[in-house]
């Protein structure tokens, strides 16, 4: 079965089409990071009037590179939540209106679950059980895998998501949105040498917290008066670091905790290719291997959702025209 996946939950429209839940026939995805750059983050109104331009293009042109027509599609999926409510709207209620119009099967896909699927879509995927982060701008969460449709939540963060401090600490050295790349490129030229706080709150607790780290770097930015490249590039780098450290340490220990050999990690800040790196070195010196999607799928992406909505359908657990969106984390 072919489905057509749609995203839209954040500032990224994106249209996807997957057989049989793992063989991606087209991925198609219109950023909007230009617009919102101006404004160092995601306007929701903007990105809203934006996904309303956007969706039928980026469909017309995922089929069109699927080299497909529109009767060859068996079910369609849309990100149902959690995300920007009125981004949501716009493609669960064109994924909605598809599927009714053509009597075909529709699937309301959790956004946190669509990117745990992403790991489904490697050549190579882990075999179950084992340890998932979620980790972008909106989410840092923890899972202990243990099937295609058991996800049991081991912990999430308090308040900043890792992607969102990434963000904020970048805003406020003038580098821009999204800041997870300007922070990464900038790190690797001077050595993170500034003892920025690591909060790892009680012992065993799977449970992330960020908004220390980010008012500490407020801090030292202020006190210190950064101005000059060198000192953003050192503030940048112990930042990562001290993201890096905590990502690392909590991972292995949950890893450990429920005896997986396996990490897999999803989401945009995954695409971090110097937290990954040093993730799989701490990672090794414990026997546990480190997954993670190609770059085009760490991100909000379609084919993610139409893998997950493939399962769903193959389930028979779909939405019906009633179903609404969702802005909090909510799963199946």
């Amino acid at each position: 079965m072919i489905v057509l996946g749609i995203e839209s939950s954040c500032d990224e429209t994106a249209a996807a089409l997957v057989r049989d839940g793992h063989i991606i026939l087209s991925s198609v995805i219109a950023s909007q990071v230009e617009v919102h750059h101006q404004y160092g983050g995601v306007v929701p109104e903007l990105a809203s009037r934006m996904h309303i331009e956007a969706i039928v293009p980026v469909v017309e042109e995922a089929v069109k590179k699927a080299g497909i027509s529109l009767s060859d599609i068996g079910g369609v999926a849309a990100t149902q939540g959690p995300g920007l409510i009125g981004a949501l709207l716009v493609g669960f209620s064109f994924g909605k209106a598809f599927a009714f119009a053509r009597q075909l099967p529709f699937a309301g896909v959790n956004h946190l679950e669509a990117h745990i699927y992403s790991l489904f879509l490697m050549d190579d995927p882990p075999a179950f059980p084992f340890i998932a982060l979620v980790v972008s701008g909106g989410h840092t969460n923890v899972y202990h895998i243990l099937s295609p449709d058991r996800f049991e939540l081991m912990g999430q963060t308090r308040d900043d998501a890792a992607g969102e401090a990434f963000d904020k600490v970048a805003k406020m050295m003038g580098l821009g949105y999204p800041g997870g790349p300007a922070i990464e490129t900038l790190a690797k030229t001077q050595p993170p040498d500034i003892p920025f706080p690591r909060t790892l709150l009680e012992k065993d607790s799977f449970d992330f917290s960020f908004s220390g780290l980010k008012s500490a770097v407020a801090r030292y930015i202020h006190d210190h008066a950064v101005g000059s490249d060198p000192e953003k590039a050192r503030v940048a780098s112990s930042f990562q670091r001290a993201v890096i450290d905590v990502l690392s340490r909590k991972l292995i220990h949950a890893a450990q905790f429920k005896k997986c050999s396996r990490i897999g990690i999803s989401g945009g800040v995954s695409a971090n290719k110097t937290f990954v790196e040093a993730l799989a070195e701490n990672a090794a010196a414990h026997g546990i291997r480190i997954f993670t999607p190609s770059p085009v799928l760490c991100g909000d992406n379609a084919a993610m959702v139409a893998a997950r909505g493939y399962r769903l359908i193959q389930q028979g657990n779909l939405a019906s025209l009633e179903d609404d969106v969702y802005s909090r984390t909510k799963t199946h």
